[in-house]
């Protein structure tokens, strides 16, 4: 009892990591922005055998298809893939993160991040219904329209996104590295642009006969 009561006892706090909760808020609400326009975008295209010639744009239910598949690929990313690879956000240790306490800055694992495959890979799924809707279902015909709608409104989410992940104003830490970041945004680009191509090619734009402006 007396060595047990003797010998050195070490405690250590959990750490308090600063993060700044705008910046946080910044990268929340260009994601869902991004997001969202690039699957409530309508497909624009123009030349059509099935209708009249002319720019016509039609928004269909299957959309929900790769929106779901990115979902499904981002709460992957979220939840085993971050758990497996243990990478800790800037300031925190994997002991520290497993425990997981509230309001600590170290709540979660941090790469690949997130908030960037979630954000590049919209981008990466818009980039690629564009580059279908114009070389295979509008001869090469370009609209600005749809470029903006699915690449350059998404692209500039994206960019937001990346920075306000990454900064950290005054005393605070970045809630992601650069790396974790990276690897997010690299892997979200190339994912959603291979959802975006196959789902572009395999669902046409047009509706068929008719002027109805959604369908399936």
């Amino acid at each position: 009892m007396a060595a047990c009561l003797l010998a050195p006892i070490e405690a250590a706090a959990q750490t308090t990591v600063q993060r700044d909760k705008n910046w946080a808020t910044v990268s929340d609400v260009s994601l869902v922005l991004g997001s969202s326009v690039v699957f409530l975008m309508p497909r624009v295209y123009y030349s059509d055998p099935e209708a009249t010639v002319g720019w016509k744009g039609r928004w269909h239910f299957s959309v929900m298809a790769p929106a779901m598949t990115m979902t499904a690929l981002t709460l992957l990313v979220d939840l085993p893939i971050k758990n497996a690879l243990e990478s800790t956000r800037p300031g925190c240790s994997i002991d520290e993160t497993k425990a997981a306490v509230s309001d600590s800055g170290c709540e979660s694992f941090g790469g690949p991040s997130t908030h960037a495959f979630a954000s590049w890979g919209a981008t990466g799924a818009g980039t690629g219904i564009f580059v279908v809707d114009t070389f295979r279902y509008s001869s090469g015909r370009f609209n600005a329209g749809g470029f903006i709608g699915n690449v350059a409104f998404p692209l500039t989410a994206s960019v937001v996104t990346t920075i306000a992940r990454s900064v950290a104003p005054g005393d605070t830490r970045p809630h992601e590295n650069a790396g974790q970041i990276a690897i997010g945004g690299v892997t979200g680009f190339l994912s959603g642009l291979a959802v975006g191509t196959a789902y572009a090619m395999l669902q046409r734009p047009n509706c068929g006969y008719g002027n109805a402006l959604f369908c399936w």
